[in-house]
């Protein structure tokens, strides 16, 4: 199990509770379906004995390691910038980055579109969990301890957002996000796929997401309020 594995793997919903209680840990996944599942990231990372930087980062140690910080690794700004943010990859974030890189971190260079399917996500991470620190503790405590509610629910994916009300509510976003599509330090949140967006911001509602400021206004947002912004700012060019 410990020989080397290359791939574009996907990782990434941001901080993990310390406070998950062992009754609600389950099985992560199929330790040996998850090797064939890291197939598709053959070709970017390596992982297990000898593990080197290629044209990704190592996954050696994934799990508890601050985002963005592999020394000589040249990462993206936005995994610069999640890490500085006090964001350690742990079993929700890598799961949810697995499933669509772009909706953690906007501004990823991952040229991954995403496991769809969660028992693929669930069997790569429990590949992956093995080169890390204390498997032993698999699944009962951090980082592979897991909760039971980690998708949004159907209905709320399913919000039609009113882009009018959007305009109306985007001014305070458009305090810090520029809507020429322009970068100067702060993402673009333009053009951005709706579902994408109502991702992006229910992690920062429920503190996934480790940015404050975002929390904070995720925090005020109601599920429509939300479909409304990303109707609102997908549908600019």
């Amino acid at each position: 199990m410990y020989g080397k594995f290359w791939g574009a793997a996907a990782l990434g919903l941001a901080l993990a509770s310390a406070g998950w209680a062992e009754e609600q840990a389950e099985l992560i996944g199929d330790v040996n379906a998850g090797a064939e599942v890291f197939e598709y990231c053959m070709g970017c990372h390596e992982v297990g004995q000898g593990a080197e930087n290629g044209i990704g980062p190592h996954l050696n140690g994934i799990f508890g390691r601050t985002a963005g910080t592999i020394e000589g690794f040249k990462y993206s700004k936005g995994l610069i910038r999640e890490g500085r943010l006090g964001m350690t990859w742990q079993l929700e974030n890598l799961d949810a980055y697995l499933e669509n890189p772009k909706a953690l971190v906007s501004d990823t260079r991952m040229s991954f579109d995403g496991l769809e399917e969660p028992k693929e996500r669930a069997d790569v991470l429990a590949y992956l969990r093995q080169f890390s620190d204390n498997p032993q503790n698999i699944p009962e405590a951090a980082p592979t301890a897991r909760k039971h509610e980690v998708e949004l629910p159907p209905e709320i994916l399913a919000i039609v957002g009113d882009p009018e009300y959007g305009e109306y509510l985007s001014t305070e976003c458009t305090t810090c996000h520029q809507t020429d599509g322009e970068y100067d330090g702060i993402p673009a949140i333009i053009a951005w796929a709706e579902d994408d967006f109502v991702v992006a911001m229910h992690a920062y509602k429920r503190k996934i997401r480790p940015h404050p400021v975002m929390q904070m206004m995720a925090g005020r947002l109601s599920d429509e309020e939300i479909a409304a912004l990303a109707a609102y700012f997908g549908g600019l060019e």
